[in-house]
């Protein structure tokens, strides 16, 4: 049985191209990336004791061992946080036996202030498991028409992979699933991401699963929606951390001076109002 700290690594490994780190090509090979020896070579480690890692026989590397397949394997910041995050749930700090239960849906007097202050704009609070926990009537004429807020409790994750909308709403559909499932794996906790993966992984498919366990740190660019009245918006994310909450404030802005005048033309013919959904 594998680990979520195996699956990143044999994955990273996969990904490189011995060549890029001036090893030589040794020939035809079933599996791509780099072999288990070039990498357990450069992180000074065993071979063997790099196989019990990407088997999850090993859940215990040493702070040092964590380090040298970073550096290994060319990981960059994002990256690295994301392997000493897995290393850590692997270890079992976040307990394995915390019991899976949704998170909180309590939103702050301050943030909601915060959103009101943000009208007309675009801008939402949500968790990592995608729950839109408020937004402003902004967000709600950029997303009217396209199924992501009807449901009675929002869930822009759920929404990605089980709305067949969703595909064309996000232009970049393919990027944005990936977003999605990566940042489940930054929770509020172990149990909270046990309990809403259980659950879409049923209603989702093997694609969802396949993402999940990937570990591929997304690269967040301009977001680009097709909205159904038939504007092209493009957006940029600017996005503060509630830690003590365990939320996300996310604002959208204008990338570009033709998402600003689309932009008006929606608020202008849009009702929308702040919404707290608990």
């Amino acid at each position: 049985m594998g680990s979520p700290l195996g699956d990143f690594v044999r994955t990273a490994r996969d990904s490189i191209q011995p060549q890029t780190l001036g090893l030589p090509e040794h020939g035809r090979r079933r599996s791509p990336g780099l072999r288990r020896s070039d990498l357990a070579a450069r992180a000074g480690i065993s071979v063997e004791y790099l196989t019990r890692i990407e088997q999850g026989r090993d859940r215990n590397p040493s702070v040092a061992v964590v380090n040298a397949l970073a550096d290994a394997l060319s990981l960059n910041a994002s990256e690295r946080d994301h392997l000493r995050y897995l290393t850590k749930i692997t270890g079992g700090e976040c307990s394995a036996h915390t019991r899976p239960e949704p998170p909180g849906r309590e939103v702050r007097p301050t943030v909601l202030e915060t959103l009101r202050l943000l009208e007309p704009g675009i801008a939402l609070v949500t968790n990592r498991l995608g729950d839109v926990l408020a937004h402003t009537g902004g967000y709600e004429s950029v997303t009217r028409g396209t199924g992501l807020l009807d449901a009675e409790t929002p869930n822009l994750t759920r929404y990605v992979f089980t709305d067949p909308r969703a595909r064309t709403f996000f232009t970049d559909w393919e990027d944005i699933a990936d977003e999605q499932a990566f940042d489940l794996w930054l929770a509020p906790s172990a149990g909270n991401s046990e309990w809403f993966t259980t659950e879409l992984a049923r209603a989702a498919g093997p694609d969802f699963t396949r993402r999940l366990n990937r570990h591929v740190v997304p690269r967040r660019g301009v977001l680009r929606l097709s909205h159904p009245s038939g504007c092209e918006l493009r957006l940029l994310r600017e996005t503060l951390e509630l830690s003590t909450d365990a939320e996300q404030l996310i604002v959208l802005l204008p990338a570009d001076d033709g998402t600003a005048e689309a932009l008006d033309q929606l608020r202008r013919s849009s009702h929308g109002r702040l919404r707290v959904i608990s």
